[in-house]
């Protein structure tokens, strides 16, 4: 009998070592679907579960969803069809394809396909791009009492498609080349779709600190999503990098699971705006302290410790937290076209005055 079978939610049997676990488990974060974790190591009746239902193997990630339905080591292919996701398009030429869902491949395509402009959208991840795990935007336009990411990402689509343009989800561009006046767009799966023009819409990620020990970590203890990871943190102790906006906000959202959320900051002085500033000073269970940088994580397969200089005075200390939740500056993502058109000394694309880069169309 499966220990979880009342549960309403996607529960996935795992273990903190296995990176098919760790593929799933991201998989279901960028598309903003909650799931339970359940560390088969440290529950015997979920192990003797695993074992049961894969015929006496530990084969993980196993995922149980609410139907009483079962995967077990889906792809990503398989849990976006799962999830009732759409991955290939109804054509296969298309006037405009945007390669990205935030708000401005969106934006962009809710205004071409109300010109009547044939538009596919192709997102990698969730609809909505970063935007969908924000936890509350305050500052944008018409919305004058905030609006959380997910409704906004979720508005936006709605948008685009009420107009007819038509969306994947889960699916990755691998390739853009010229072919004749067009352009051909490869994805993942193998597919192949002609256009007239691509536009780039694909934003940016968090950027990683690239200090000792931190990839062996990344989805176990260290985390670039307070929205994603943060109810894993519940009564527990966190650890926030980074003193910008992303930071203390993040932090702010962290209180709600952890009963301590600390802030470090390499810099002399953050940069978060005052009314952050303000409410971070509010929080009982919130510590701000700055000119002290991160320099490794110690711990494989749980973290056990975080390496910290003051860079003031040069020592070395040695910080004990649960979980690190990181926030220090982003990255354009234009590894897909970085052999094709011109890029600057900072990877972001080069255009002309009308936005268009050195590929035409």
């Amino acid at each position: 009998m499966n220990p979880n079978s009342n549960s309403k939610s996607i529960v996935v049997y795992s273990t903190v070592w296995c990176p098919d676990c760790k593929r799933a488990k991201k998989f279901f974060g960028e598309q903003r679907v909650p799931y339970i974790n359940i560390d088969i190591e440290q529950d015997a009746e979920a192990m003797a579960f695993v074992e049961k239902v894969n015929n006496g193997k530990h084969i993980i990630p196993t995922i149980v969803f609410p139907d009483g339905s079962m995967l077990v080591e889906p792809s990503n292919a398989q849990l976006a069809e799962k999830l009732g996701l759409q991955t290939k398009a109804q054509r296969t030429f298309y006037d405009a394809i945007v390669i990205g869902s935030g708000p401005a491949g969106l934006t962009a395509a809710l205004y071409m396909a109300r010109e009547g402009i044939e538009t596919l959208v192709i997102e990698k991840a969730s609809v909505g791009g970063q935007v969908g795990i924000t936890q509350t935007l305050d500052n944008f336009p018409g919305f004058d009492e905030g609006i959380s990411g997910a409704e906004f990402a979720e508005r936006l689509a709605r948008q685009a498609k009420r107009f007819g343009a038509e969306i994947l989800q889960a699916q990755e561009v691998t390739d853009i080349s010229a072919d004749g006046p067009y352009l051909c767009i490869r994805t993942g799966d193998g597919a192949e779709y002609g256009t007239k023009a691509v536009l780039l819409s694909t934003g940016a990620r968090y950027r990683k600190l690239n200090v000792p020990g931190e990839d062996d970590l990344i989805g176990t203890n260290i985390h670039f999503c307070a929205t994603c990871d943060g109810a894993f943190y519940k009564g527990k102790k966190v650890l926030v990098l980074g003193g910008g906006n992303s930071g203390f906000e993040e932090g702010l959202f962290l209180t709600k699971f952890a009963t301590q959320v600390d802030i470090v900051h390499s810099s002399p002085e953050v940069t978060a705006s005052q009314i952050l500033q303000t409410k971070v000073a509010e929080q009982p269970n919130m510590t701000v302290t700055v000119n002290h940088a991160v320099k490794a994580f110690k711990g494989k397969n749980k973290l056990e410790a975080v390496v910290v200089e003051d860079r003031a005075t040069g020592e070395s200390k040695e910080w004990h937290y649960d979980g690190v939740f990181v926030f220090v500056g982003l990255s354009p993502n234009s590894d897909l076209v970085k052999s094709k058109v011109e890029i600057d000394k900072n990877s972001f694309v080069v255009t002309d005055k009308t936005l268009m880069t050195s590929l035409p169309g």
